[in-house]
């Protein structure tokens, strides 16, 4: 059966240029591709026929000899052989590129032992403190139980007078490869799990591992002015890593608990405060708790409940030391459910002054007075 003619496979013309050559080849590799054609001979096929044309056309010798003799002008190279041409290494940079294979036929790119260092995990400690302690700041101590590198063995994992021997079903290097059709494949080792090496005689301490679990104990600094979702990072404080990588981090997330008094929203402060109906109808001097002590508030006559005050500076810290919020207080006139008899009398002598003061008005005045 006679060749088809490679510009005819790509799908490009005899002038086309390297790149589009290229991106003709790009494009039938992942169209077939036989990792999501498995088991498709037909699709096979074709991608070894685009490999093979891609071969000779992206080598400028080869081409120019193609396109003088045809097939007969590289048939000691094309072919069977072709996967040995001088164009092949492009072809390996395209599929390493588009499927992430790096050594996917054997070569030596990228198929060299991975190194056994390993940096350890991260851990998170959530942290719940008050308003005052977010506030003011505070040192926190903690006990973290965490994975660190084990005393005995110095994090090899091996007993004393042993090491960790290279892994004989991949030699060390890591890695296993599997023939897939026409190409082999890299994986990782599952007997020694991608190390290279294999631990015959175990730590009693660490059973192999080289790490043990401890616990802890550590202050960290809370600085003012902190909220719920704020998060600390502590380096070098995660758990320890393996055959010599460095250790992970500690993340302390802050979590400020409601407090029964005061609404937080952001730096500043909401605070609601009962008046009586006398202080809002004559005015008064009321004092309001802040977070830090006590301060006094003028209550103006006539003061409405929903009424609010600001109280400059009395919020919370901003966080890295840039000022303060504000407090804002939201007074609530309080009706009394219970009276006493001298009250009752006072309060209906004063219904009865009101009630002869709307008699004597307009209903535009009363509407006036009722709404101020």
């Amino acid at each position: 059966m006679s060749k088809r003619d490679y510009y005819e496979i790509l799908a490009v013309s005899r002038t086309a240029t390297d790149q589009e050559i290229k991106s003709a080849y790009r494009r039938l590799a992942v169209k077939y591709h036989p990792d999501k054609n498995p088991n498709d001979a037909t699709a096979e096929e074709k991608f070894k026929e685009a490999a093979e044309a891609y071969s000779v056309l992206s080598d400028p010798e080869q081409r120019r000899r193609y396109d003088r003799f045809g097939h007969a002008g590289v048939s000691s190279s094309a072919g069977a052989g072709a996967w040995g041409a001088p164009g092949f290494g492009g072809i390996e940079d395209i599929l390493g590129d588009l499927f992430g294979f790096g050594d996917v036929f054997g070569g030596g790119r990228g198929g060299g032992r991975r190194t056994a260092a390993q940096r350890g995990a991260d851990l998170r400690y959530d942290l719940e403190i008050t308003l005052e302690e977010a506030a003011s700041g505070m040192t926190a101590q903690l006990r973290i139980p965490r994975l660190e590198t084990c005393d005995t063995c110095k994090g090899s994992g091996s007993a004393a007078g042993s090491q960790p021997e290279s892994c004989s079903t991949c030699q060390g290097s890591g890695q296993v490869r599997y023939q897939q059709g026409f190409f082999s494949v890299a994986r990782t080792c599952h007997v020694c799990r991608g190390l290279g090496r294999v631990i015959k005689n175990p730590c009693a301490d660490c059973k192999g591992s080289g790490r043990v679990e401890r616990e802890k104990q550590m202050e960290v600094k809370i600085p003012a002015g902190v909220e719920t979702g704020s998060r600390l990072r502590v380096s070098g404080e995660g758990e320890s890593g393996t055959q010599g990588g460095s250790a992970g981090d500690l993340y302390v997330v802050i979590h400020v608990a409601e407090h029964e008094q005061f609404e937080r929203q952001g730096s500043n402060l909401y605070e609601a405060v009962p008046i009586t109906f006398a202080q809002a109808a004559l005015g008064a001097e009321i004092t309001v708790k802040t977070l830090d002590d006590e301060e006094k508030l003028k209550i103006p006559m006539g003061t409405q409940t929903g009424t609010v005050f600001r109280l400059r500076g009395k919020g919370m810290p901003a966080l890295g030391g840039r000022g303060r919020g504000d407090l804002f207080v939201s007074v609530t006139v309080m009706t009394p459910t219970t009276l006493t008899r001298e009250q009752r009398r006072l309060l209906e002598q004063l219904a009865e002054v009101e009630n002869k003061d709307l008699e004597n008005k307009g209903l535009v005045d009363k509407v006036r007075d009722i709404f101020g």
